[in-house]
């Protein structure tokens, strides 16, 4: 009998062990780092003088370098093929640790500027960063190459996070897109920022313990001092300075009697280690986009373009040596729209050994696809076809093709395929592939379900249904592909108009699918089977989808959830 937990183990086990290991790794070396800062001899005059603040900064400080390395991978969409699952997750839980860390990080040495001016040090001036004794703290951060590039990076990271919010991103994409553009600027402040030697270490620990005595005098010979002399001094310095009790000094001479040293302690700050955490993502994110600017030099040919109810164009492309798997996605560029701005766009047919057409369906949901499709429309009565065909206008340029959870589809034997709108689009690639040939895959029965609020959304890939449809009933195969249509709003029109749609008016349903009974059934006929969910569509959907996916069943079925998103 399974397990009843093995749903929930096959979707959320590594996606957990993951998070968990990577939230592990950040308070050890948070405390490895305070630790060493709080204890350390050679660090012994600089908590003297900046207190526990000292140890939070550099804490923090590793904090960010590790996650600033970290977040750098998400960004390299080919290594996402390979990483698919809980990239999302920890790319957003980074951004997020890199925000609190940034924040204790700023704070700590804020109070450090404070105690470097109220602590001015004339006995070891080199330790020093103030000029002088209670020099204005603002005065310390806003001439020191570590104060003006960290208030920089400060400026970039709240310029970053306050552009990433949904309604910003709605709204005006343009902002989103530049100020994360800015990331690359970051980066170079970080390398420079640790680069400042503000905090300096005791170097020559064997020459001048720390919290020993130094005679800051010039002696002509060498003297020999006792043990006896030692504490007898101590004895006397700390009853005059202090007026301790005869317990108190025993103590603190016990903890801090090192003995009387000749050498003056040296200081030197460290060897910057940021570039060490940095340097390989950084490499490896730069030598990608170097592949990809390649990749994508050549423009593509626009071969048709097709106007489809509800504001959505259809563009058949074809470009040399261009080869990609049902379910990917590609970024599309217009020249002439935006120079900078790209957008993801799932392929909704890809090229095979037959053909080597592939082409898109763009919604009119923005600035970008609104321009860009007026492009397109500007010849509308003027074979405009020919013409794009023949002067490749608007020029194109495609990065791709990039992977997807959607690819999986067709490597379980039973697959649920949720879409709402305009989220079709990943899955009508792959049922494109099963009307070529269905018989090579590992599928053996794909549920299709498709939500949409206007009668008219439907017929964007009615005709592929009803083809699809068709061939698997002349090959005896009817029950292959289970079609399940949804509409939720009705204005009076409840069918797809024409005689040729009668299969799909009959799947036709108004209203909303009951996800519980959807589930029971599936599970009930595909007993102790891994049956993978794929979900494109609104949050609601996909919550709705992931609970029942978690949840156990009496019939020992798995669900393993997948959800379509862009990064």
């Amino acid at each position: 009998m399974a397990l009843p937990c093995r749903s929930w183990i096959s979707n959320e086990a590594l996606k957990h062990l993951l998070l968990f290991s990577w939230l592990a790794l950040n308070i050890w070396l948070f405390w490895k780092t305070f630790k060493l800062y709080y204890s350390g001899p050679q660090y012994y005059y600089l908590k003297k003088m900046l207190g526990v603040r000292l140890c939070l900064s550099r804490a923090s400080a590793s904090v960010l370098n590790l996650n600033c390395s970290l977040v750098l991978l998400p960004m390299c969409r080919t290594l996402l093929g390979l990483l698919r699952g809980p990239k999302m997750v920890f790319s957003r839980k980074a951004r997020r640790i890199l925000v609190n860390t940034k924040s204790i990080h700023v704070g700590a040495h804020v109070v450090n500027a404070v105690n470097f001016s109220e602590n001015f040090n004339k006995e070891f001036n080199s330790m020093n960063v103030a000029r002088y004794r209670n020099e204005d703290p603002r005065l310390i951060i806003f001439t020191s190459v570590p104060g003006v590039t960290g208030v920089l990076m400060v400026l970039i990271l709240f310029l970053m996070c306050t552009a990433s919010t949904a309604s910003i991103r709605a709204s005006n994409y343009d902002i989103f897109l530049h100020t994360h553009n800015l990331f690359f600027i970051f980066y170079i402040l970080l390398l420079v920022h640790a680069c400042g030697g503000v905090l300096k270490y005791q170097s020559n620990l064997e020459e001048h313990p720390p919290g020993c005595l130094y005679l800051n005098k010039t002696l002509q010979d060498p003297i020999s001092v006792t043990k006896a002399d030692e504490v007898a001094f101590f004895k006397k310095a700390l009853k005059n300075d202090t007026g301790a009790s005869s317990a108190q000094e025993e103590m603190f001479i016990k903890n801090n009697t090192k003995g009387i040293c000749m050498a003056r302690p040296v200081f030197q700050p460290h060897f910057p280690e940021t570039w060490l955490w940095i340097s390989g993502p950084l490499c490896l994110y730069c030598a990608e986009r170097l592949y990809r600017f390649i990749r994508s030099s050549k423009s593509v040919t626009i071969v048709s373009v097709t106007h489809h109810p509800c504001d959505v164009v259809e563009i058949r492309m074809t470009k040399e040596h261009f080869k990609a798997k049902p379910g990917q996605y590609i970024t599309l560029q217009c020249q002439k729209v935006s120079s900078l701005e790209s957008h993801p766009f799932t392929l909704t047919m890809c090229p095979t050994e037959k053909k080597a057409e592939f082409a898109v369906h763009i919604k009119k949901v923005g600035d970008w696809t609104e321009r860009f499709c007026g492009l397109l429309e500007c010849e509308q009565n003027t074979d405009v076809l020919p013409k794009c065909q023949h002067r490749k206008e608007p020029k194109l340029h495609i990065d791709g093709p990039f992977g997807s959870p959607s690819e999986e589809v067709l490597n379980y034997k039973i697959s649920l395929c949720v879409a709402g709108g305009i989220g079709v689009t990943p899955f009508a690639s792959i049922l494109n592939h099963l009307l070529d040939d269905w018989e090579q895959y590992k599928l053996k029965r794909l549920h299709f379900v498709w939500i949409c609020r206007d009668i008219d959304n439907f017929l964007w890939f009615a005709d592929l249904l009803c083809l699809l449809h068709k061939k698997l009933w002349q090959e005896n195969r009817p029950d292959y592909l289970n079609i399940q249509l949804y509409l939720t709003w009705q204005d009076g029109i409840q069918k797809i108009n024409g005689e040729k749609y009668q299969p799909l008016n009959s799947r036709l349903t108004i209203g909303r699918p009951c996800w519980k009974i959807l589930f029971d059934g599936i599970a009930k006929s595909s007993r102790r089977t891994k049956v993978g969910v794929f979900c494109c569509g609104p949050k609601g959907i996909s919550k709705d989808l992931h609970k029942l996916c978690n949840s156990p069943n009496s019939y020992g079925t798995t669900f393993e959830y997948n959800k379509e998103s862009f990064t």
